[in-house]
């Protein structure tokens, strides 16, 4: 996503918004970062980052009231006179008459929170680097089994749905369903999420459509989630020779970050929700430091050597 409204940060974050008479509908915000304009105000605007949401907190605050009345405006109108996406008071501070009076001049939004500076600047930074993040929308199922997100793959009618279903009966969660949107947030982490109108929501070919949320409840879903570990269902071959040891890792790539990938394939009989959270459980454990596969190779060459 290139973009962000700052209505939906407003409605995210409860900001009050002390200048309606501004629309913030069309302001929208690109940067993942946010500022707090300290050296601004005390009259340093080289590599001053404008297009950032800025933040104001106690120090720029008291910093502004122990100027004089002249020297105020100067700073306000200085401050404002660049093309500043909005500004954000912390701990529920009140902006003195002639910040909110050059603001609206400038047409440029005041919002106002009860968090903390630190803690709310932590808070907007992650949010919107998630928001903003490169994203690629797939075909495929997420759920989060064993706190581990597995995406499941395949072609259409393959199992998907039917599979995420008896995990969810399992104990296990929902992010979603058909479509995955996946964004990267860190060249090592992918988030998954459901776009926001099939969430939550399960299609079962004859059924229809399944509210998961309703049916077994809100612990049966999850919004968000990392993806660590990709299993792609495919129709059983003959002719097709499958790893039986492990020996070797696959991975999937999805916006340049690789991902461990099991190749799964569909015979009449296989329960596919015990398979994936084995798979998931036993990604786990290799996490944790611990192989099956190495410490069958360790048995078999403890064997030799004995024999």
């Amino acid at each position: 996503m290139d973009n962000v409204e700052l209505l939906k940060i407003i409605e995210k974050f409860e900001l009050e918004n002390l200048l309606p008479e501004v629309d913030p509908t069309q302001i929208l915000i690109t940067q993942p970062d946010v500022n707090r304009p300290a050296l601004q105000l005390a009259g340093y605007y080289e590599h001053f980052d404008s297009e950032r949401i800025q933040v104001i907190g106690y120090v720029e605050y008291t910093y502004m009231q122990q100027l004089s009345e002249e020297e105020r405006k100067h700073t306000y109108e200085a401050l404002l006179s660049y093309a500043i996406p909005c500004i954000i008071f912390c701990r529920d501070i009140e902006p003195d008459e002639d910040f909110i009076k050059i603001s609206k001049e400038h047409k440029i939004p005041v919002l106002r929170t009860k968090k903390t500076t630190s803690s709310f600047m932590a808070e907007i930074i992650r949010w919107l680097n998630v928001q903003l993040a490169p994203m690629v929308s797939i075909h495929g199922v997420l759920v989060d089994v064993c706190g581990e997100g597995v995406l499941i793959m395949g072609e259409s009618g393959i199992g998907k749905s039917e599979a995420a279903l008896e995990l969810i009966k399992r104990g296990h969660r929902l992010v979603s369903d058909d479509v995955v949107e996946i964004r990267k947030v860190s060249d090592d982490t992918l988030i998954g999420s459901a776009p926001d109108i099939t969430k939550h929501l399960i299609e079962l070919r004859g059924i229809g459509i399944i509210d998961i949320k309703t049916i077994f409840g809100v612990q049966s879903v999850k919004e968000t989630q990392s993806i660590d570990l990709v299993i792609k269902l495919e129709e059983w071959s003959r002719e097709k020779e499958y790893d039986r040891l492990g020996m070797e890792e696959d991975f999937a790539e999805f916006l340049g970050n690789k991902i461990v990938c099991h190749s799964i394939p569909i015979r009449p009989g296989r329960n596919l929700a015990i398979i994936c959270e084995t798979a998931a459980i036993n990604y786990r454990q290799k996490q944790m430091g611990y192989n099956a596969t190495e410490e069958l190779f360790r048995r078999v060459q403890k064997s030799l050597k004995t024999s």
